[in-house]
C-alpha cells in the first residue's frame, strides 16, 4: 500500500499585521502545514497580536531576534532609507536571508509572506519586490497569496506545492478586499495597519539620527534608551529626563546596569535623570533639568542626589529656564 504523500511545509513571515495573518489562512486553507517566522526587534509593537493570532489558528511561531548585522544596516543601509529612518529594502532583504536560512535548517519547503503588490511604494512595487528577491537569494521562490495572481509563477506552483487558482490578485492600498476575506476567513482581531514600526514615526526618527551621529555603539539596550524619556544634547554629551514612574524604574535600572550616573530631586516628586558624560558643567545642566520637570518651586534652589556609582552627593539647584531647555532638545 503506497504511503501517504508528505504535506508540503509553508514557513510564512509573520509580522502579526493583517496580511500576513491573511497569508497563513489562505495557505491553510490549501492543505499546507503552515508555520510562522516572526523577527523580533526593538523597533516593532508589542508581541501580543503575535501571540494571540498564532493560538488562535494553531500556527507555531519561531521568533527570532535580530543580530548585529541588523543594526549595521539601519546605520548605513545600502538601499537608503523610507520618509524616515526605515530602511525597508535593507530590512526585507535581511529578513528573507534569514527566514532561507531557517527554512533550509528545518526543512520548509517554500517562504510565503503578506506582500500585496502596490501597498507600499518603497518595497511593494514589482520591480523592488523582484531587487528584494534576488539580494535574497530567492528569486522566483517567494509565494505571496494575496498577490500571487498578478506575479509570475513561482517554484512552489511549478512543484505543485501550491495551486495558483487558490492565490488571489489584490493590488494598491485600498484595504477594502483584505477586511472581506478576513471576514471571509473568520479572522476577527488585527491591528489597524500603520505605526508597527518605529522608524517610521518622524519623532524618534530625529532622535536616532542624533544617536547615530554622535555615537559608535548601536544596540537593543541603546535603542531601550532612545524609546525613553525626554532627550538633551551638550556636544556629544547627553541627558535623558525620565517622564512617568514606569520609565523613571527602568531608567534606575540601565544606569545601574551601565554604571551611569543618575539624578532625583529630593523632598518632591519629579524623574530619573540619566547623565551620559562626565563634564561638571553637564552635571549642572542635568541638574537644572531634573528641578524643571518635578514638582518643586521653579524659581528656588532644591536639593537635587546625585548618584554616581555607589557614591551619592547632594547638589543644588533652580529649574532650566524654558528658553535654554529648547536649545539643547533633541
Amino acid at each position: 500500500m503506497a504511503k501517504n504523500p508528505r504535506m508540503p511545509k509553508a514557513l510564512v513571515l509573520f509580522s502579526g499585521g493583517l496580511d500576513s495573518i491573511l497569508a497563513i489562512r489562505l495557505l491553510q486553507t490549501q492543505g499546507l502545514r503552515v508555520e510562522a517566522i516572526n523577527f523580533v526587534t526593538p523597533f516593532s509593537a508589542g508581541q501580543s497580536y503575535v501571540d494571540r493570532i498564532a493560538k488562535k489558528f494553531g500556527v507555531k511561531v519561531h521568533k527570532v531576534k535580530v543580530d548585529r548585522e541588523y543594526f549595521s544596516l539601519i546605520r548605513k543601509p545600502r538601499h537608503g532609507y523610507g520618509a524616515n529612518m526605515n530602511p525597508c529594502l535593507d530590512c526585507k532583504i535581511y529578513m528573507f536571508r534569514r527566514a532561507s536560512l531557517f527554512a533550509k535548517k528545518h526543512g520548509f519547503d517554500f517562504i510565503g509572506t503578506g506582500e500585496v503588490l502596490g501597498e507600499r511604494p518603497f518595497s511593494q512595487v514589482k520591480p523592488l519586490m523582484f531587487l528584494i528577491e534576488k539580494e535574497a537569494g530567492l528569486e522566483g521562490k517567494i509565494v505571496r497569496p494575496l498577490s500571487g495572481m498578478l506575479l509570475p509563477t513561482t517554484e512552489a506552483e511549478k512543484k505543485g506545492l501550491i495551486s495558483r487558482e487558490n492565490l488571489l490578485s489584490i493590488s494598491g492600498r485600498n484595504r477594502t478586499p483584505q477586511l472581506t476575506l478576513a471576514k471571509k476567513l473568520g479572522v476577527k482581531e488585527f491591528p489597524t495597519p500603520g505605526g508597527g514600526c518605529l522608524l517610521t514615526d518622524p519623532y524618534f526618527a530625529h532622535k536616532l539620527r542624533d544617536f547615530l551621529k554622535h555615537s559608535r555603539t548601536f544596540s537593543w539596550d541603546d535603542v531601550a534608551l532612545l524609546r525613553m524619556g525626554r532627550h538633551f544634547r551638550i556636544g556629544r554629551e547627553k541627558i535623558i529626563v525620565g517622564r512617568r514612574h514606569e520609565e523613571n524604574l527602568m531608567l534606575k535600572k540601565i544606569a545601574a546596569n551601565k554604571k551611569l550616573p543618575w539624578m532625583e530631586v529630593l523632598d518632591y516628586m519629579g524623574p530619573v535623570t540619566i547623565i551620559q558624560g562626565k563634564s561638571k558643567s553637564l552635571m549642572e545642566k542635568a541638574a537644572g533639568l531634573t528641578v524643571r520637570y518635578s514638582d518643586a518651586p521653579k524659581n528656588s534652589a532644591v536639593k537635587v542626589a546625585l548618584h554616581k556609582r555607589k557614591k551619592k552627593t547632594n547638589l543644588e539647584s533652580k529649574a532650566t529656564p524654558e528658553e535654554k531647555i529648547e536649545r539643547i532638545r533633541v
